[in-house]
């Protein structure tokens, strides 16, 4: 018999704003134990990449020193190597990147500078700290305060139904349209994430001068903002990744460079692939909530979070860390700015909250979310609203 839930509008929001706030004050402030989690997090996720490049080193060695290494024995291993940069990729932005700039380790007591929001990632630490598709600070913007503060709101830049009508309503063959989204899930950083942070920072400026905005991605680096997109997102992350990179091995000859070149490429797909697949489906399906105006308190806020994020399944660091901790969607949700390994602490006490106001607390694995997120994307399904909000 399936349980039937609290409606919007009789739950006691302020209530609820009581118990979700006592929360935070069980965990306590973060401490110097959290920044060491985040560090053991962030070896992690340098030795996936540092284990893939040093298959790669050898397998370009091998190869220059004529060893009996088969086309098919190549190329698999080469599959290793690819998977493990595209693991330490995902980490580097889910695991690293995405705390830090939510400034969850800014109240550590001595915390260095550089694993502060205002120090990470800013200028030229760029390259050294999360060198990627995406402009940091555009990312900054669209993640932590246009989704983060208009979840599933017209304002939320990352609503998956909003963003794919021109497939819902067209008259696109179903087959094609489940192969566009595979595809999409493989190149998304570069097709999606890169220009629509970009498009939502722009406005962000257009909104203080008064001036129209942007609806559209500005793709021809002709354009104004093609030319910056082109020159300060693509541009970086392509000369270092596939050009500068790949001919660290020209000693070993030219097929050395290409083979390089296809492995990175290889990194590439994989790391938007496993990206997508913990990312997308956190607030895209059937049974995720719609809002048609903005929340107007506080408790109304924390029940949005809660109605419309989705966990995956969580249980240890390891499991977490292929999750990118994007598997506490709810707590993070709920309070964006907490170090990661306090979300570990707090489920429980979520999950209590959340039975004693008879709300749903959606977890389940993260191959069932993505499916539904596919059909979601396809047509096939849509996102629930909630009557008269």
């Amino acid at each position: 018999m399936t349980q039937s839930y609290a409606r919007y509008e009789d739950i006691d929001k302020d209530e609820l704003q009581a118990d979700i706030e006592k929360i935070k004050e069980t965990i306590g402030t973060p401490t110097e134990e959290d920044f060491k989690h985040l560090l053991k997090l962030e070896r992690w996720g340098r030795t996936s990449t540092g284990l893939g490049f040093l298959i790669l080193v050898l397998l370009n060695y091998f190869e220059f020193a004529h060893a009996e290494i088969s086309s098919l024995m190549f190329w698999s291993i080469a599959l290793v190597s690819a998977t493990l940069i595209g693991v330490g990729n995902v980490s580097r932005w889910a695991n690293t990147t995405h705390p830090i700039l939510h400034g969850a380790y800014d109240k550590v007591p001595n915390i260095p500078y550089k694993y502060t929001k205002a120090g990470y990632s800013r200028g030229i630490n760029r390259y050294f700290h999360w060198l990627d598709w995406i402009k940091p600070e555009a990312w900054e913007y669209e993640h932590n305060i246009m989704h983060h503060y208009h979840l599933g709101e017209e304002d939320d830049p990352d609503n998956v139904e909003r963003n794919l009508q021109w497939l819902i309503q067209s008259k696109t063959p179903m087959w094609l349209r489940y192969l566009f989204v595979y595809a999409f899930a493989g190149t998304w950083k570069f097709t999606y994430y890169a220009p629509n942070t970009l498009r939502i920072l722009e406005n962000k400026e257009r909104r203080k001068k008064k001036e129209e905005e942007i609806q559209d991605y500005a793709w021809s680096p002709f354009s104004k903002n093609g030319l910056e997109l082109w020159k300060n997102y693509y541009m970086p992350y392509t000369i270092v990744k596939f050009v500068l990179i790949p001919f660290l091995f020209f000693p070993f000859g030219m097929e050395a460079v290409f083979n390089t070149f296809i492995i990175f490429v290889m990194a590439e797909y994989i790391a938007n692939l496993h990206s997508f697949l913990v990312i997308v489906p956190n607030h895209s399906a059937e049974d995720i909530y719609m809002f048609n105006e903005p929340h107007k308190s506080q408790g109304e806020f924390y029940l949005r979070q809660i109605m419309g994020s989705v966990n995956y399944n969580t249980g240890s660091d390891l499991i977490d860390f292929a999750h990118g901790w994007l598997n506490y969607q709810v707590e993070h949700h709920l309070f964006p700015n907490l170090p990661l390994s306090q979300y570990q602490k707090m489920q429980p006490i979520v999950k209590e909250v959340c039975k004693k106001h008879n709300l749903e607390y959606r977890q389940e694995s993260v191959f069932k979310r993505a499916y539904m997120t596919i059909e979601l994307m396809v047509g096939n399904a849509k996102l629930l609203r909630v009557d008269g909000i």
